[in-house]
């Protein structure tokens, strides 16, 4: 999620993987009101490491973005999205059957999958819609780049603001910008299940 070595950007610039990320991180722990001393010890971190995150001076490890992400309760599973430039040529990653990493929010239940690789263009993962009213969310999710959806199971509608509410069921596909605010409500008896794919 970003590369290392880099001074802070201001607002007014394009933000890189590393600077969206730091941002995302300083936003998480200021709405907490929480100082960085504060934050680092929840998450098992330096203060002067979390300060380096939050101005892009250093590439986290994947195990520190997990434990900041969740110290902070930044529930977007885009937050594991990191940068597809590496040197490495053949990779993979196997994820069985229900072994995905398990990531709860107050309107989903993501599984993560094929999380083993640190550096990657596109996030896969199973989510469970638990949400069933667009109260239920605090405000729009949104995130850098663009996202595949498809309904495996269930019935949802797709909101966002820009469009009017898309109703959808299983076997159904949508693909979006993520940078427009968006959430997903189950309109079924049982909860809808997704396939999600973010690209960065």
């Amino acid at each position: 999620m970003g590369e290392g070595g880099r001074s802070e950007v201001s607002g007014q610039e394009e933000l890189d993987d590393g600077a969206a990320l730091g941002r995302s991180i300083r936003d998480a722990r200021r709405a907490k009101g929480w100082t960085l001393e504060e934050a680092g010890r929840v998450a098992g971190i330096g203060r002067s490491t979390l300060s380096k995150i939050e101005n892009n001076q250093t590439r986290p490890s994947f195990d520190i973005v997990r434990r900041l992400t969740q110290a902070l309760e930044m529930n977007t599973p885009q937050l594991f999205l990191q940068s597809g430039q590496t040197g490495i040529a053949g990779r993979r990653d196997f994820t069985p059957k229900g072994q995905g990493e398990v990531r709860e929010t107050s309107t989903y239940l993501h599984e993560l999958l094929c999380s083993e690789l640190t550096s990657k263009r596109m996030l896969p993962y199973v989510a469970t819609i638990t949400a069933r009213d667009i109260s239920e969310f605090e405000t729009w999710i949104r995130h850098a780049g663009e996202e595949f959806m498809y309904v495996l199971s269930g019935e949802l509608t797709f909101i966002s603001e820009h469009y009017r509410p898309l109703p959808m069921k299983a076997g159904d596909s949508l693909y979006y910008d993520s940078g427009m605010g968006h959430g997903c409500i189950s309109t079924s008896e049982e909860d809808a299940q997704v396939l999600w794919v973010s690209l960065e």
